[in-house]
């Protein structure tokens, strides 16, 4: 079982694996085009102009293979994840990636991540919530959600 102190032991290596995405998101993902810069703002994001998109198959997740299957445990399917925001970087599965769905999602993790002091601050922040309340019931969790359920409504008024 996941514990507190597990989290806080693997914490430097989950900031080592968030910043190595991020620069591959950087150097290899998008700006976002003028819409997404508004539903950026729209959705929290200070400096959306930082923000860069990258198209990917699987969406990398900072968990060994021997523990995927376990990840259902804790409510992951790792097969089936349609993003992750890292810092100023999004991965998008292909499935998601034209989905303004999913990339308000996301970007409402970005916004989280800008308030919360950047990558260590919101993978503290964001991993003990799954532990305590299970994924995706953390507040953070459920922020990003509603933000995302205010654009699709949005969008159908």
């Amino acid at each position: 079982m996941l514990t507190s102190l597990t989290l806080r032991l693997a914490m430097p290596v989950a900031v080592v694996w968030a910043n190595r995405q991020l620069a591959v998101i950087q150097q290899l993902g998008e700006p976002l085009t003028d819409e997404q810069l508004q539903d950026a703002t729209d959705a929290g994001v200070r400096f959306p102009e930082k923000v860069r998109v990258r198209v990917v198959n699987p969406v990398p997740l900072p968990v060994p293979t021997i523990f995927r299957s376990r990840m259902g445990r804790w409510g992951w399917v790792p097969d089936d994840v349609a993003g992750m925001a890292i810092g100023y970087g999004i991965h998008l599965h292909p499935y998601w990636g034209t989905s303004r769905e999913v990339l308000v999602h996301e970007l409402a993790h970005v916004g989280q991540y800008e308030r919360l002091g950047g990558i260590r601050g919101f993978l503290e922040s964001y991993l003990r919530e799954c532990l305590e309340f299970g994924y995706p019931n953390g507040p953070l969790e459920q922020e990003a959600i509603a933000v995302q359920r205010a654009f699709k409504f949005r969008d159908h008024v």
